[in-house]
C-alpha cells in the first residue's frame, strides 16, 4: 500500500454497521484480530469479550494543557532509507490515535478510523507495563519482595513448573517457563491460550478453561534465571501474584494504587477469562489521553497530579535496570532490535543511559518515554500483521525525530 494511501476505516468497510450485518462484515472471535476486522474490534472489544471495569474514582481529571506544534511535517530517514515524514508515518501505520506530550503539555492530538478521545482502544502488551506498575508500588509498601519465590505469594504454585522462580525472574521474563509466542503458529502456545481466556474459538482440547490452572499446568523448556525470552503468559502470573499480594481483584487493585490517582477522565477495563481472571498482559483498554497521563507520570519519576503515584526508586529501575539484566537481554535473540538495551519490569528500554524506554504491544500499540527531551509519544495502531518489525522500527525512527525536534 503506497505511504501516502489511508488506510480503510472500520467504518468504510462497513463493518458492524448495522443492526445484523451481513456474515462477511461481521467482526466474530474468530476474526477479531485479523484485518480489516481488528479495525473495528480493538474500540469495541467490551462487545467481543467479557470485561471488567478500572473505575477512574470520583476525584477531578488532571487536566493537559495544549501547546499546539506542526509534527506532521517533520521528516526522519524511513527503514527502507528514503525520507518520509510524520504524516506519511501516520497513514502508512494504521494510526487510529496519536498523542505527543512535550513537558506535560499536548503538543499533538490525532484520531483516525472513527477513533475519538472517549474512545477506549486495546492495549494489548502495552497492558504489560500498568501490571508492571501495580507490581512496584506493592513492592514499594513492602507487599512484595522482588528476590521472594512466586510460590511465596501463590501456594498453588508449589510443585508446578514455577517452583524455584522469583518475582524477578517474572518481571524481567527470565522464567524457565515453555511458552511460544509465534503468532502466525497456531499451534503454538500463545494461540493454545488465547482459546483459554476466550479469546478465540475453542477448536482444540483444553484441559480447563480457568487461566489459573493453564497457569499450573505449563512447563519449563530450561532453568529459571535463563536468559530474557518473551512471554505474555508470565504477565498474567504476575496479576495472580498481585491478585494475592494486594488482596483484591485485578480491576479493584488497579484502580485503587494508579487509575483514580492519575486523574484519569475515563474508566479503563480489562479482559478477563470465564472465570473472572484477568488477561493482565494485553486485555487493558483505555483512552489516548488517559494513556498519556500514565507516560507522563512515567517521565516525571512517578510523581503526576499532586503526588507520587509510582515510587521513583521502581521508576528508575525500570530504565537503568542493572548489569544482570543487561546481559539476560544481550544474550537472546530480541537482543537485535534494541542493541545496548534491555527489557525490564514489564517495559522494553532502549537507551539505559539517557533513559529512552517503551511500552510495547502488537499490533502497534506505544508509550515513548524520552526523558533527554521531556517527550511522551502515545500511538494507538491496527497494523494488519500482530508484529511488523519494519512498521515497529518506523514507530520508533518517528518518535526519535519528534524528540529530537522538541
Amino acid at each position: 500500500m503506497p505511504a501516502h494511501d489511508q488506510p480503510p476505516t472500520a467504518a468504510d468497510l462497513g463493518l458492524m454497521q448495522d443492526s445484523r450485518p451481513s456474515p462477511e462484515r461481521l467482526v466474530t472471535l474468530a476474526n477479531w484480530q485479523e484485518p480489516p476486522f481488528n479495525r473495528w474490534a480493538f474500540q469495541h472489544f467490551r462487545e467481543l469479550v467479557p470485561t471488567a471495569t478500572i473505575a477512574r474514582g470520583e476525584g477531578p481529571v488532571t487536566e493537559l494543557p495544549h501547546a499546539p506544534r506542526d509534527i506532521d511535517s517533520l521528516r526522519f530517514a524511513s527503514v527502507s532509507g528514503a525520507p518520509t515524514t510524520v504524516a506519511r508515518m501516520l497513514t502508512a501505520t494504521y494510526t487510529d490515535a496519536l498523542l505527543v506530550l512535550h513537558r506535560g503539555a499536548i503538543v499533538a492530538e490525532r484520531y483516525f478510523n472513527g477513533m475519538t478521545a472517549s474512545t477506549p482502544h486495546l492495549l494489548q502488551s502495552v497492558s504489560k507495563s500498568i501490571t508492571g506498575t501495580v507490581a512496584g508500588i506493592l513492592i514499594e509498601r513492602g507487599a512484595l519482595d522482588p528476590a521472594a519465590l512466586v510460590s511465596d505469594y501463590v501456594p498453588d504454585l508449589a510443585g508446578t513448573s514455577f517452583a524455584g522462580a522469583t518475582l524477578r525472574q517474572v518481571l524481567d521474563m527470565r522464567t524457565g517457563t515453555k511458552f511460544s509466542e509465534e503468532y502466525t503458529d497456531l499451534k503454538a502456545e500463545i494461540r493454545q491460550y488465547e482459546q483459554v481466556i476466550g479469546w478465540r474459538p475453542r477448536t482444540d482440547p483444553q484441559p480447563t478453561d480457568d487461566l489459573w490452572s493453564y497457569i499450573c499446568a505449563l512447563s519449563n523448556a530450561r532453568p529459571h534465571g535463563a536468559p530474557f525470552e518473551y512471554r505474555s503468559i508470565l504477565t498474567d502470573l504476575l496479576g495472580w501474584i498481585l491478585e494475592c499480594a494486594g488482596g483484591a481483584r485485578y480491576a479493584e487493585l488497579l484502580s485503587r494504587e494508579l487509575w483514580a490517582r492519575l486523574g484519569a477522565e475515563h474508566d479503563a477495563e480489562i479482559a478477563v477469562d470465564g472465570h473472572g481472571h484477568p488477561v493482565a498482559d494485553g486485555g487493558i483498554s483505555v483512552t489516548l489521553r488517559d494513556l498519556g497521563r500514565f507516560g507522563q507520570a512515567y517521565l516525571q519519576g512517578g510523581f503526576f497530579n499532586g503526588s507520587q503515584i509510582v515510587p521513583g526508586a521502581w521508576v528508575r529501575d525500570c530504565w537503568q535496570g542493572d548489569d544482570e539484566a543487561q546481559a539476560a537481554f544481550a544474550a537472546s535473540p530480541q537482543a537485535a532490535r534494541y542493541p545496548g538495551g534491555m527489557y525490564r519490569n514489564q517495559w522494553w528500554v532502549i537507551d539505559p543511559v539517557s533513559g529512552v524506554y517503551l511500552a510495547s504491544g502488537i499490533h502497534g500499540q506505544s508509550v515513548f518515554v524520552h526523558l533527554p527531551s521531556e517527550t511522551v509519544v502515545v500511538k494507538l495502531s491496527t497494523w494488519p500483521e500482530a508484529l511488523d518489525l519494519r512498521f515497529a522500527e518506523e514507530h520508533v525512527r518517528a518518535f526519535e525525530a519528534i524528540a529530537a525536534a522538541l
